[in-house]
């Protein structure tokens, strides 16, 4: 027969089998459906943050390009240039402290100074809305500002309050509703404080090497494509080549938001996938289990003179039509979240997800389930096909150990290669795709090995008198157990658990315990010159007891590493971030006290000669530098290339005062610049500190004071939102295991249907029956919890010890709940599939016999 028409009457035959239902395939459905829905719909809802950035990079921008300066203005030069291009809006934004008027509190802000022109784009949001003159003009010498709900619930406000912003009175007469261009500024630790850039000048901050961050924002000409934006790039490099502006344009408004929103979506869809895997695992079960139930219609159609080619076929469509539901639902679920996470996180992102329908997202979706499909279900399949008539009417075959015909083993192993190879391939890290992919085989493997061991272990274990647990034993290792499928399914969705729990609680012990423990009270920043001594002072009788530890520090930009553009050179994502933005920097003529070198030497006190660096030596290494290269950083508009004379250890984690850079006093010579201080005092009460920053802030107002305890409260909650998303990733994978823990125990219902009617008529209880499957059950999900409590370990140690470069902890109440997760799992949805099975009729089993 032509294998057109092998193929049509395959499909025929298929479609007739289906008409009874899809009994048995609920659980296959789930799977994919679940995989399916997970990868389809975190791609969709990344795509449509994207599409939300880039359909309002105008707005996000605040212009269609913005020029960035860091601690100096333009030069009538660079703003002639700025000015010629388009309305130009100029706004500054530095780190201060705000205080009531009788200096009774004060509190850390984010101010910004905007111009008359501000905003380009977009709209400044207010309650009350009012006009720029009523917002921030000056009324008998108290000029106007603008703050979230955060600063007036912080000191205790209402509209019409006034609070001190340096040597300057503002009065809040709004509260700040939305501000257009808020998300291209970055992360702040701070609320928001919005003055003019007139009521910023009298406040007296600005002073020479003041951390001021200084943004021109141009509205081009209308119809100004991306080549003419690329053109004006162009000549501002050719015509300032020292001007050391950070340039950015409305394609790339939220580069930090945009790289932040890539890599959570990367790392959900290996989640998602993993899932997928699992629910491979449930399809594979599925299909041995329908397969198991057509032992008879198999022997028919052979009997008949089917080839086994055409029994192949048969169920292949069957398994793909399938297969093809579970998808659709998924993409279904899948297209659906854009919509649905539109308005879930308008409140944690602030860039509207643009709700619609992402077709590239959900074909990689569809094309995952339908491999993992092909993978899972070739090979039971294969067996099907090569299991003789007699064998299946003697009620035997499926439960057959060995595989199938080559053909089919090349076949499966073939397509999960192809699913390693797209997952590599799809995600925007290479390397830590090919990591999940070598791990995901690493932990079938082993826990097939895991399965094998537990059987073995049974088998030969000493003989017991209780007859419960020796029946519980001999179903372990029995053929046909379930100990491998249960170990396999619910063994990964355990382990991703454990390690995100165990990383989720090292980051918070180490932010919540030791982190404060080694951590300063206070960073203070924005020191003059002209103030250290009166400054020290201050501190020091205030907090006797304490550690002043001062630095001189500026804010410069690297831009070449060897005389090579750094935009040209290629960095592996661990060190780009020393080279993306501003870097803090300092000198020091003695090695600092914190600092331990690994190759090089120290230059000698009162060095006069070229230029030396001292670089930290894991991100040198990272960046790929060695002793002898050349690193060149533009500071006040100035490139100053300087030698890398050493290499030191940093240990950034004390929070102590730590720079990338350290370079010989002579390499900044004259420039301007403030300090850097850090406070310790471990005996300092809450209301010492509050005394102490009190004290800080009426002396001095110009110098802004960060609170450590208040920084790490805010990353402590950034890191439970983050550990919260996590966990509901973690979830899909768990759910996932459950479901294929729930097949592959129906799958096994035959099986405990033919034992258990043997063992009523031989006179066992069922009480008997419930003992020996609740000990069966229990023994297996102690032995899965084992596994993957030392898996999950040891995968967080590596993150958290090798990665992150924290200590790592394991932590026992993990331990504890995991183990009663397993517990509970596996011996509750085993009986509750066994409960049907004890009440079965011996009769019908009996004549089968």
């Amino acid at each position: 027969m032509p294998l057109s028409q092998t193929l049509k009457l395959a499909v025929r035959f298929s479609l007739r089998e289906m008409r009874g239902g899809l009994s048995g395939f609920l659980i296959f459905l789930a799977c994919i459906a679940l995989g399916v829905a997970a990868i389809g719909g975190v791609n969709s809802v990344a795509q449509a943050i994207t599409a939300g950035v880039a359909n309002q990079g105008q707005t996000l921008l605040g212009g269609d390009l913005r020029f960035q300066l860091n601690q100096r203005d333009a030069t009538p030069d660079e703003r002639g240039f700025v000015d010629r291009l388009g309305a130009v809006s100029h706004s500054a934004s530095m780190r201060s402290m705000a205080r009531l008027e009788d200096g009774s509190d004060q509190s850390l802000v984010e101010a910004k100074a905007v111009d008359d022109a501000y905003p380009l784009y977009g709209a400044l949001e207010t309650e009350p809305q009012l006009s720029r003159q009523d917002l921030f003009g000056e009324k008998s010498g108290v000029f106007g500002a603008v703050a979230p709900d955060l600063l007036f619930d912080r000191l205790n406000l209402k509209i019409g309050d006034r609070l001190k912003l340096g040597s300057a009175t503002f009065e809040l007469r709004a509260r700040l509703t939305s501000e257009p261009d808020a998300v291209s500024d970055g992360f702040g630790f701070a609320p928001r404080l919005l003055v003019s850039t007139e009521g910023l000048a009298a406040s007296g901050l600005i002073q020479p090497g003041s951390l001021v961050e200084h943004a021109y924002k141009i509205r081009l000409p209308a119809g100004a494509s991306e080549a003419d934006i690329k053109a004006i790039q162009d000549q501002a490099a050719a015509d300032f080549p020292q001007a050391g502006w950070s340039i950015r344009t409305r394609s790339n408004a939220a580069p930090a938001l945009s790289s932040n929103i890539e890599r959570f979506s990367q790392f959900l869809t290996l989640v998602g996938l993993t899932a997928l895997v699992v629910g491979g695992v449930g399809v594979a079960n599925a299909v041995r289990a329908y397969l198991d139930g057509k032992r008879g219609v198999i022997a028919t159609f052979k009997s008949l003179g089917a080839s086994g080619g055409f029994v192949f076929a048969v169920y292949l469509v069957q398994i793909l039509l399938i297969a093809g539901l579970g998808i659709v639902l998924g993409l279904i679920l899948g297209a659906l979240m854009p919509f649905a996470a539109s308005a879930a996180l308008q409140s944690v992102i602030p860039v509207p997800a643009e709700g619609g329908f992402y077709p590239g997202a959900l074909a990689m979706a569809a094309l995952f389930g339908l491999l993992v499909t092909l993978a899972f279900a070739l090979l039971p399949l294969g067996r099907a096909r090569d299991v003789p008539a007699t064998a299946l009417f003697r009620e035997m075959g499926f439960e057959s150990r060995g595989f199938p015909r080559l053909p089919y083993v090349a076949a499966a192993v073939s397509i999960a290669l192809a699913l390693a190879a797209l997952a590599i391939l799809f995600s925007g890290d290479p390397r830590i795709a090919s990591i999940f992919v070598g791990a995901t085989v690493v932990s079938f493997l082993v826990l097939r090995l895991v399965g094998a061991l537990v059987q073995w272990i049974a088998k030969r274990s000493p003989r017991v008198r209780s007859v419960a647990l020796r029946l519980a034993i001999g179903n372990i290792h029995r053929p046909g157990a379930l100990t491998p499928s249960v170990v396999l399914s619910l063994g990964l969705g355990l382990t991703l658990l454990v390690t995100l729990a165990l990383i989720d609680g090292n980051l918070r012990r180490q932010i919540s315990g030791s982190l404060p423990e080694r951590a300063p009270n206070f960073f203070f920043v924005d020191i003059q010159n002209s103030d250290v001594d009166a400054f020290s002072a201050l501190v020091g009788g205030q907090t006797p007891q304490g550690t002043l530890v001062k630095v001189p520090m500026l804010r410069g930009r690297v831009m070449a590493l060897n005389g090579v553009d750094v935009e040209k050179v290629k960095v592996p994502a661990e060190g780009a971030w020393v080279l993306r933005g501003d870097r803090g920097l300092t000198y020091d003529d003695r090695q600092p006290s914190n600092a331990t070198l690994t190759e090089g030497s120290w230059w000698p006190q009162n060095y006069a000669g070229e230029p030396l660096v001292s670089f930290s030596a894991e991100e040198g290494k990272e960046i790929g530098l060695k002793l002898g290269d050349t690193v060149t950083v533009n500071v006040l508009g100035r490139n100053v290339t300087a030698r890398i004379a050493n290499f030191r250890q940093v240990e950034w984690e004390t929070m102590g005062i730590n720079f990338v850079m350290v370079f010989s006093p002579n390499t900044f010579a004259g420039a301007p610049h403030g300090w850097l201080a850090t406070l310790t005092e471990k005996n300092a009460s809450a209301a010492d500190d509050a005394r102490l920053l009190n004290a800080v802030t009426r002396a001095f107002p110009a110098v802004t004071t960060v609170r450590v305890k208040d920084a790490l409260d805010i990353v402590n909650r950034l890191v439970a939102q983050l550990g919260t998303a996590i966990r509901a990733a973690a979830g899909v994978a768990l759910i996932a295991s459950v479901l294929v823990l729930a097949g592959a125990l129906a799958a096994g219902n035959r099986a405990r249907i033919h034992d258990a009617v043997v063992l009523k008529t031989l006179g066992a209880t069922r009480r008997t029956l419930i003992a020996a499957f609740s000990l069966e059950y229990m023994l297996i999900g102690l032995a899965t919890a084992v596994f993957a409590l030392a898996a999950g370990g040891v995968a967080a140690w590596f993150v958290v010890a090798r990665i992150m470069t924290l200590p790592s902890h394991f932590m026992p109440e993990v331990a504890v709940a995991t183990i009663g997760f397993a517990l509970v799992i596996t011996v509750g949805i085993g009986l509750a599939g066994t409960w049907r099975v004890l009440g079965h009729k011996a009769a019908p089993v009996l004549r089968n016999l």
